[in-house]
Parts: C-alpha cells; structure tokens; sequence
C-alpha cells in the first residue's frame, strides 16, 4: 500500500537545541510494509499459523529510494487530520520523537492510508495488500507531475484520470462543452486554462480548488459568472480571472467579493455595465475591458487604484446636462432603516431578513459624501479622466481621448449642490 504526497519529518528535539528545520516537504512514497521474517514461521501450539509480523512505514525519495523505517505498532502518539481534505495530515510518532507532516496528497488515498496506519498502530490486520521492502523505482516519481499541458481533442485523456498533484493545468481547443469533474479533485491546482473551448457554463464545485489563483476562460460561449463562485473558497485564492470573448452581458455585483483580484480581462464581451462595486476590488492592477456595450462607468469606479487600463471600443454616452432625481421626502422607513444599517455596517444575511431586502442592501448606491442611499438619490454623469485611477491608459477611441462618463450619486439636495462644480 502506497501514497504520493510531500513528507517533511520534523524532530521535535530541534527547538530545545535551539535548531529549525528547513520547513520544506520534499516529495515522497509511503509505503506501508510487512517486513519479511527472518526465519520461516513454524506452526504454533493448536495448529495455528504463525503470526503476522507489524507492518512498519517506509519512506522513500528520490535521493533516497531505499528509504528510512519507522515502526508503527503502538508508536504513533497522535493523528493531526484537520486538513485532510486538503490533502495534508501530520503523524506524530513516539520514537524516535518526530513528526511526519504530509501535504499535497489525494484526500481519498490520504485517509485510506491514515485509516491503514491506525491499524498498523493498534496491531491489528491490515486488510489492503502491503507493500514489499523493495526500494522505489525511478518511475514512482514521476507521478508528481505538477503541469499538464493538452491542446487537441487527441491528447485529453478519457480513460484515465489527470495526475492527482497538479498545480497547472491547460485543456484548449479540446472542443469541451463543459467543466470536466475530474479537473474538480485536483486540490492542488493554482492555474487552470480552460481556454478556446465551448463551455456554455462553469459548476459551482469550482470554488472547491482551495489554492486557484489563476483561472482563464478566455473564447468560450459564457453567458454569466455565478453568484455561488463568487461567494465561494474563490474570494481569498483568485489573483488573475480571463474571462473575454465570451458573451457576458453583466457580472453580478456579489462579483467585487473577489478582492483578491489583481489581473481581469473582459475584452469582447457583451457587457452592459460594470458591478456598481468596482471600486471595492482594491488589489486590482491589470483591468481590460475593451470591445463591450459600456455607456459609462459605476461611481466606485474613481476608487480603483490601477497600472494598466483598457477600455477601447466601448459605446460611451456623452453626460447628460440635466441630473436625473429621485429624491423621497420624507424618506420611507425602508431608505432610513437600510441606510442605517449600512452606515454602521451591520452585518445581514438572507437567514436574518428577506432575500429582497438584502438585494437592496447589495446594490445601495454610494454619495460622494460616502453615505448610502436605496431609492432615494439624485444622479449626475460627468466625464473622468481615466489617468486619474491608472498609470497606463489605452484610448478610448480613435480620436485619442483618455476620458469616459461616469455615474456620481447624490444622496441629498446639499450634497448634489456641494458638488455642483465637478458635475459641470
């Protein structure tokens, strides 16, 4: 019985010594072995067979295939298994004192060996086949394959999984029409290339990929971006989203959770608007979104702090003379209750009100004075150069303009008045 994963053995005696260990885990195999007798077994009193020998661990890496023994009955003084969906447990043994710290293992295979070596620990029989005490081949190693690269249909492999320890992985123009679930359980994965397909539709389960950090899409038939991925695991790991030429109209305004964001291209879509949070993405640096349907940009849109800016080929709007109000006088219980709420930022939720009113909340327009309004607002348009939020400006147009409409709010008459100047 084996498993792949990364072993790092830390010697508890280390820090009374004033030492560290190197903190890195090193790949490995694991093998749960029965070490062979030295004599053969006689029969024992009664006709019984002899007794089985403990099995023990080996583990094996590439520098050392033979590997180093651990004896496992009655040896192991605790099991740390609250990370084993991620693929990652620690074994601490009794003698000699370390700890064996796996990670980046096959969950599935990660507990059934775990489950095998609590056997082993306890004396009992170990029911899966064990390993025999040979060294490890070469070949053994070659399964931590952390890149796979495929890019026609004749290479996507259909009949075997994709090896369980990537960490990059690229499938286009395989004609897929879907997410393959199999690319689901590769927790490892950091980068996914999902270009140049057909896919119509992304699972929600693609928010289980705890460490994605980039994700392209890029010339696929998308129509939206989910709620659910934007609420996912997805909000703390994504750096870098591709999601252009595709045919998004609008990204949902739960989209500016993912504020881990640096990197967002939405070249050639259908994009009517951009989420009215834009300016919440604070990490965001690269943002492209040329060749879309935009006639201005959100409010929030002045907040973003960027490097690189593309916006070229957009159906801008010139800003209207007239602002367009509505103001409510007296404000209703809902606009001063929501408002409220927002101001002191109470947290809300669907399970505490109605899932309506927390649409509302979503979608609270913000005043230039940094209060928030609902249905009560006056709204202006104005034109904002765009190197005032990036270093490096694409034009607009072909008349070489840098500048674009922007949408401002006005929670109250005086504050519309405060800022009569800049609507000018």
């Amino acid at each position: 019985m084996r498993l792949h994963c990364e072993v790092e053995v830390v010697s508890r005696h280390l820090p009374a010594l004033g030492l560290r260990n190197r903190g890195k885990g090193v790949r490995a195999v694991l093998s749960l072995c029965q070490q062979a007798p030295r004599t053969p077994p006689g029969p024992r009193a009664g006709g019984e067979r002899g007794g089985r020998h403990p099995a023990c661990l080996f583990i094996s890496t590439l520098k050392d295939k033979r590997g180093t023994r651990y004896e496992l009955k009655e040896n192991i003084e605790q099991f740390f298994t609250k990370f084993v969906d991620e693929g990652k447990a620690t074994v601490r043994l009794k003698e000699p004192p370390v700890d064996l710290c796996l990670s980046k293992a096959n969950s599935s295979s990660l507990k059934g060996f775990l489950s095998a070596v609590r056997l082993a620990h306890r004396g009992c029989d170990v029911e899966a086949p064990l390993s025999t005490l040979t060294p490890v081949k070469t070949s053994e190693f070659e399964k931590f394959k952390t890149k796979m690269v495929i890019t026609s249909k004749k290479d996507y492999p259909l009949s075997k999984n994709f090896p369980y320890s990537l960490e990059h992985l690229q499938t286009s123009y395989c004609g897929l029409v879907r997410v393959d679930m199999r690319m689901l359980c590769l927790k490892n994965l950091r980068k996914l290339d999902l270009s140049h397909n057909h896919i119509k539709k992304l699972p929600a389960t693609i928010g289980d990929l705890i460490h994605l950090q980039e994700l392209n899409l890029n010339d696929n038939h998308l129509e939206s971006f989910s709620v659910a991925l934007c609420q996912s695991t997805l909000q703390k790991s994504l750096r870098s989203l591709d999601i252009s030429k595709n045919k998004i109209k609008a990204l949902p305004v739960q989209f500016c959770q993912l504020r881990e964001l640096t990197d967002l291209k939405l070249d050639d879509n259908e994009l009517i608007r951009l989420p009215f949070k834009m300016g919440q993405l604070r990490n965001l640096r690269f943002l492209s979104a040329a060749r879309n349907k935009l006639p201005f940009l959100p409010s929030e849109f002045k907040n973003l702090s960027l490097e690189y800016l593309d916006l070229f080929g957009n159906t801008f709007e010139q800003p209207k003379v007239l602002p367009i109000i509505h103001l409510q006088m007296p404000l209703t219980l809902l606009e001063c209750s929501a408002r409220t709420v927002l101001y002191n930022r109470i947290p809300y939720g669907s399970h505490i009100i109605p899932f309506h009113l927390c649409q509302d909340l979503d979608t609270a327009k913000t005043c230039v004075c940094g209060r928030y309004s609902i249905s009560s607002f006056i709204q202006g348009t104005t034109t904002m150069n765009l190197h005032s939020v990036a270093h490096t400006v694409v034009l607009v147009d072909n008349m070489g303009g840098t500048e674009a409409p922007i949408i401002s709010y006005f929670c109250s008459l005086a504050c519309y008045v405060n800022s009569c100047d800049m609507l000018k």
